[in-house]
């Protein structure tokens, strides 16, 4: 018997398949994280369609609740950059490692770049060690992970936001969230 993932013919469905599965465990953290961000984007003032904007466009969940309060005290453009620069460094060193990989994604090696989370370079990594997959069809669960992912996020950030509307009292401490994930992890 052939087996069909070393040959690299696994089929669209069992590619979403895999990668939804692989998914699983970023979705369902992002879906916590997601809506404390989208509560606090809410009790800040902020609409949907800020939380969904920047969810979709900045997509680092440290600093995205770093911004909230930026955006509330009207911080420099530049104060705004060089943070976002500083929190993130590591994703670019994250990036280094699948240079190779996202280089033969076409199009898509923009999108894997600016996607590559803390969450998503884990399960990465784990993919790439196994070597279970032919590197095609693994690029392409990676990507599908990616894309999952980022969408969990955003559909989070915009339930949480509605959600966060409609209280009517504030949530003090939820934006303790981001550092309860990092001491758990």
């Amino acid at each position: 018997m052939i087996d069909r993932k070393k040959k690299g013919a696994m089929t669209k469905e069992e590619l979403i398949k895999t990668g939804f599965q692989k998914a699983v465990p970023i979705m369902i953290s992002y879906l916590f994280i997601g809506t404390a961000y989208g509560i606090l984007m809410a009790q800040a003032g902020y609409g949907v369609l800020w939380a969904v904007g920047i969810s979709l466009t900045v997509y680092t969940g440290a600093f995205q609740f770093v911004l909230i309060p930026f955006l509330q005290s009207g911080a420099s453009c530049l104060t705004i950059a060089l943070t976002a620069l500083f929190m993130n460094s590591r994703q670019t060193f994250y990036a280094l490692t699948f240079l190779e990989d996202f280089n033969h994604m076409g199009r898509k090696k923009w999108y894997m770049v600016g996607t590559l989370t803390d969450e998503t370079y884990a399960v990465n990594c784990a993919l790439k060690q196994k070597e279970e997959y032919a590197e095609e069809d693994r690029r392409r669960i990676m990507f599908i992970i990616a894309v999952l992912s980022h969408l969990t996020w955003a559909a989070a950030g915009a339930v949480g936001c509605c959600f966060g509307s409609m209280l009517p009292f504030e949530l003090k401490g939820i934006d303790f969230c981001m550092t309860a994930l990092f001491v758990t992890i």
